[in-house]
């Protein structure tokens, strides 16, 4: 078993590959957004869920860069599933989250990378090419956006701000739509920007004051819960898997804005009989 001085330097060896790989991978990514009008388009378990060329070429990238640094980790990507490792270190990646904004020409998709060692998550990493931020955590050492500390929103109340939501799944729409409506009830202003890992960054930079979602899969989320965590907020735990199959909700923001939020789902939950 590795010292922990050994462990630190690992972590921050991978961490800082990372920073160039998910650059390097946006790049990419950015070259098919320009011409995203060429790319054929597949449709994986429904319209709201598509899949294209740019999204399994990114991955093909993430996963090449990264094992040819580090050839005895294991990696998960959305796309092409998990090649198991022999080291104590793995990575969880989605290559374009937010693919229907990325097809449809919005601005909201990004590159997102998680790095586990054993079973924990120690650096998310999430970047957004076509504003070039990139934001980052590791585990123990807060967040950071272009390399400048970052913390949630604990100052504007839930009536001043922001709360962003996710869902693509019809038979979630009584939920979402019971949800918004008591978030605007209480005050809120409801968001949706299309992507789960940039929704959770802008928790973590004060835009947003949270963010909640009912399902969602372990790639479009763990990065950017431990970004919010490491930025000051406060995260639900998100079941999590050995070969990250697990899906489950997500919910994270201010400690204010979290708790609210906890309050409505609560609320509405009971209503519903459940």
């Amino acid at each position: 078993m590795p010292d922990q001085n050994t462990k630190t330097a690992a972590c921050a060896e991978r961490f800082d590959a990372a920073c160039k790989i998910i650059v390097d991978a946006g790049k990419l990514a950015l070259d098919y957004f320009e011409r995203r009008g060429s790319l054929a388009i597949e449709m994986k378990t429904s319209g709201q869920d598509l899949v294209s060329a740019a999204d399994r070429d990114v991955e093909d990238f993430l996963r090449q860069a990264i094992s040819a640094r580090f050839p005895e980790d294991g990696l998960y990507g959305e796309e092409n599933g998990q090649k198991p490792g022999t080291s104590h270190y793995r990575w969880l990646m989605d290559p374009i989250d937010g693919t229907s904004c990325f097809l449809h020409g919005l601005q909201s998709w990004g590159v997102v990378i998680a790095l586990f060692h054993q079973d924990t998550p120690v650096a998310g990493l999430i970047y957004e090419p076509c504003t070039g931020q990139l934001y980052t955590a590791k585990l123990g050492e807060g967040a950071h956006r272009n390399g400048t500390k970052i913390h949630v929103n604990d100052t504007t109340p839930f009536s001043g701000g922001f709360i962003a939501v996710g869902a693509t799944r019809r038979e979630h729409g009584p939920h979402i739509g019971g949800l918004i409506a008591a978030v605007m009830a209480n005050g809120g202003v409801y968001m949706r920007n299309g992507s789960a890992a940039l929704s959770l960054a802008h928790v973590a930079a004060g835009h947003y004051l949270a963010y909640y979602e009912p399902v969602l899969n372990a790639w479009d989320c763990v990065a950017g819960l431990l970004i919010v965590s490491e930025a000051g907020g406060d995260v639900d735990d998100f079941p999590l898997s050995s070969d990250f199959s697990k899906k489950g909700p997500c919910l994270a923001g201010s400690a204010a804005a979290a708790e609210k939020l906890r309050d409505i789902l609560g609320t509405l939950e009971m209503a519903a009989g459940g």
